[in-house]
């Protein structure tokens, strides 16, 4: 707790991925979330808070589907765009939005609960990385955090959802671990945003930027590993693919995960790390299903190609 009250920083387990918490009402602390991961300043942060009344004194307005949206899935990977807080100018996006979650993970729940503060988080990685998904993925990309919290392996994942309230219609500004069929069960018809948010240029969400959850090799998507042409691409090669497709031949190492797609988004990054790790410069990625299932998880893998 003195860490995070003297302006520093946390590393912390969530269901989807490890955050890097800062106090959000402290524009030191965050200035070394943004320092430390080398993000730019133009990409907002998300808050963490632990209950729907610490979420609702961060809102200037508090619509009624954002208590049905929170009754339903808070504690969870959803997060709710809302408008800011008339006193709080300096959280949240360059407009006049907050993003606010509360996180399902017994860890991050007792720290937001034991330090009383808020916590901006984005995941504890260097900007455009692969996101981490156990504590030792955030020492290695992030080695002078000065604390770091060991919770396992996160369970889903993958970054939260992200859903836009102040729109007329609720708008889908991050694909993430909770589907749109569930969100749909709530708040009927979603928006999904069709446009890129430019770099430089300020938007209500993060996840929103061209390039982003990359690994140091090259990345690229092929509809069909079989044809892929590997000539001319960086050596060694490495491939990635789910269960249920057809083997390649290549003799790199080849990552397997599940053709469930909230299976295979749990194991993403980790697999990304452990090719990595590896020493692949290139990996050729089997173009998973598109279907809606599978939304998030072509996001993920579109911005890490690009």
């Amino acid at each position: 707790m003195e860490i995070l009250r003297a302006g520093s920083v946390v590393a912390f387990p969530t269901e989807t991925v490890y955050g890097l918490g800062a106090d959000a009402f402290s524009p030191g602390a965050i200035g070394e979330i943004y320092r430390l991961k080398n993000r730019p300043s133009w990409n907002p942060l998300i808050v963490h808070v632990a209950s729907v009344p610490a979420a609702r004194e961060l809102a200037a307005a508090w619509p009624a589907v954002a208590d049905e949206l929170a009754a339903r899935f808070w504690p969870g990977p959803l997060t709710l765009v809302v408008r800011r807080a008339a006193h709080l100018a300096g959280v949240g996006a360059d407009n006049d939005t907050i993003a606010i979650r509360i996180p399902a993970h017994e860890v991050a729940l007792r720290l937001l609960e034991a330090s009383g503060l808020p916590l901006a988080a984005p995941s504890a990685n260097r900007s455009e990385s692969i996101s981490p998904t156990t504590a030792e993925h955030v020492i290695r990309s992030l080695p002078d955090v000065p604390l770091v919290l060991d919770g396992g392996p996160c369970s889903w994942g993958i970054e939260s959802t992200v859903l836009d309230l102040t729109t007329e219609v609720p708008t889908l500004l991050r694909p993430g671990a909770l589907s749109l069929r569930a969100l749909r069960d709530v708040t009927g018809s979603i928006a999904v945003r069709d446009a890129e948010a430019a770099d430089g240029t300020a938007r209500p969400s993060p996840g929103m930027s061209r390039r982003h959850y990359a690994p140091r090799a090259k990345v690229v998507l092929m509809r069909d590993l079989r044809q892929a042409d590997r000539s001319g691409l960086p050596a060694p090669l490495a491939t990635l693919t789910y269960e249920g497709q057809p083997a390649t031949d290549s003799s790199g190492t080849v990552e397997i995960l599940s053709a469930d797609p909230r299976e295979y988004a749990a194991d993403l990054y980790a697999a990304l790390h452990r090719l990595d790790d590896a020493g692949a410069a290139t990996i050729l990625i089997q173009e998973p299903p598109h279907t809606e299932d599978w939304l998030a998880v072509r996001d993920r893998l579109t911005r890490a190609a690009a």
